[in-house]
């Protein structure tokens, strides 16, 4: 590393020290106090079934109506791109899901943004929680579907990078609306059977940093209610929700389109869908000609969420689920290392619960993880708070010969070896969005400039994702919590 290289870097750290050092205290909190309004779930798991399933569905939009005469900014791509108009509706889509054992149910809510601080997450538990309208609850689960043709609803998107791109009132209505689709989804329970079916999608996403690996599963559980009054779905799949480019316009990108399909070919039918592991870079087959505006990204976007759509109905192989639902959560502390988010939640452009670690100088952040299981040891779902790397779910790490690093990952154990259930899968940017959760052996920094530029390794590869992730230790943080966490269910 040259001297100009070494000076920058340390002048970096010493940024950091002093703001960490010299923030005041308003701008940290306890790990108790961000933990407040989690409810934990269960204390341990059982696979005593309850009397019957009770599910309910919910939704409600939350675009706003000027959008045509005041500024809001799109965010996912560049920062300082005010919406021009709206393609469709941005929405708060939940579902309320009970066992019948006595220890209440578990909302799974998914939100139409690129992603939401776990602050602003509490703020929607609490404004559920407050309003004594749902009954028994054990859990409240919050994701983001992740496009990037949504409404800033992080702050990283406004017009000055040191400039919270979210608008106040924008996001007060948001937490109202996804608080009253959570109350909507309870109060529209009824009792019914649950479904769960999976099939593996063939050539339609793809992995642009090596190692490619991904879950090419989409998963489906369907609700089919005694009255038959109307199915509800639940989709999840891993990809990117960025088809439209560069555009502002207004839209939830192509899961949109993927529950229009359902809804439309199964009338009376509603459904939602949660994205996957995505880190690392999970997106459509097409993606790079997206990129380069090669064609109709419009067009493109809406025929992918219909052949999604497509595929979810077209599972015939589904296996029904006994009324057990168990799930658990825990508070996590992550350190943060990105200089660059340390200096945006100085600066307010950030809002995610901080405090000081026991390390000099050192920022953490205040997250969580969360684990499900469903049915008799049918399926297992990793509540992950960001984007997480699909190897530390699947053990495919890159080879000593081919990481950055140049040597092998060395966690003890990866999500899917952590559950003896038959069926697996992640639920990302849920509960939070941490940003890019990077296997350790190929997080590589721009040596000058770290989090600021991306940094190439000595076989060229970009390292563009570790400016946008909390540092090189969250993977590992990670999967040690979430083993600690399932073992604590035994």
């Amino acid at each position: 590393m040259s001297f100009k290289n070494d000076f920058i870097k340390g002048a970096i750290g010493t940024l950091t020290d002093t703001l960490i050092s010299t923030m005041p205290k308003k701008f940290f909190t306890s790990q108790a106090a961000a933990n407040k309004v989690m409810l934990k779930g269960d204390k341990t798991f059982t696979n005593k079934a309850g009397k019957k399933w009770t599910c309910g569905f919910g939704k409600a939009a939350y675009t706003p109506e000027d959008y045509e005469t005041k500024t809001y900014y799109i965010a996912g791509y560049d920062s300082n791109n005010p919406a021009k108009g709206k393609l469709d509706d941005l929405y708060a889509r939940a579902v309320f899901l009970d066992d019948n054992r006595g220890n209440g149910g578990a909302v799974f809510c998914a939100l139409d943004c690129v992603g939401i601080s776990r602050k602003d997450i509490n703020d929607i538990r609490e404004l559920v929680l407050n309003s004594g309208k749902l009954g028994k609850v054990k859990s409240i689960n919050i994701s983001a579907t992740h496009t990037h043709a949504g409404i800033d609803t992080q702050g990283l998107w406004g017009e000055k990078i040191y400039k919270c791109g979210k608008d106040s009132g924008f996001m007060k209505n948001l937490k109202k609306q996804a608080a009253k689709a959570i109350i909507r989804a309870y109060d529209n329970r009824k009792d019914g059977k649950f479904y769960m079916g999976f099939v593996e999608v063939e050539d339609m996403q793809a992995d642009v940093r090596t190692p490619v690996t991904y879950d090419k599963n989409l998963t489906r559980f369907r609700f089919t209610p005694d009255d038959n009054s109307g199915d509800i779905y639940m989709v999840n799949f891993a990809s990117h929700a960025e088809l439209l480019g560069t555009t502002s316009l207004i839209s939830a990108d192509f899961p949109a389109y993927l529950i229009k399909e359902i809804e439309e070919k199964v009338p009376g039918s509603d459904a939602v869908f949660y994205n996957g592991a995505i880190g690392g870079m999970i997106s459509a087959k097409e993606i790079k000609k997206v990129y380069r505006n090669e064609f109709d990204c419009e067009e493109y976007m809406k025929g992918f969420g219909k052949k999604l759509g497509e595929i979810a109905l077209s599972i015939k192989d589904e296996t029904e689920l006994k009324p057990i639902l168990n799930i658990k959560s825990k508070g996590i502390s992550v350190i943060g290392d990105n200089t660059v988010l340390i200096l945006a939640r100085y600066l307010n452009v950030l809002n995610n619960d901080i405090g000081r670690t026991n390390k000099r100088n050192k920022a953490c952040i205040y997250s969580e993880v969360g684990y499900v299981e469903l049915g008799d040891k049918d399926v297992a779902m990793f509540l992950i708070p960001g984007e997480l790397f699909p190897e530390l779910y699947n053990g495919e790490f890159l080879t000593e010969e081919n990481s950055a690093h140049h040597r092998k990952a060395r966690y003890k154990k990866v999500l899917k070896d952590m559950t003896d259930c038959r069926h697996n899968f992640v639920i990302g940017l849920c509960n939070d969005e941490l940003g890019y959760i990077v296997a350790e052996n190929d997080f590589l920094l721009n040596e000058a400039m770290p989090y600021i530029e991306k940094g190439h390794d000595d076989m060229d590869r970009d390292h563009y994702e570790e400016t946008n992730s909390t540092g090189p230790e969250t993977g590992a943080t990670i999967l040690n919590e979430m083993e600690i966490l399932i073992k604590s269910t035994k």
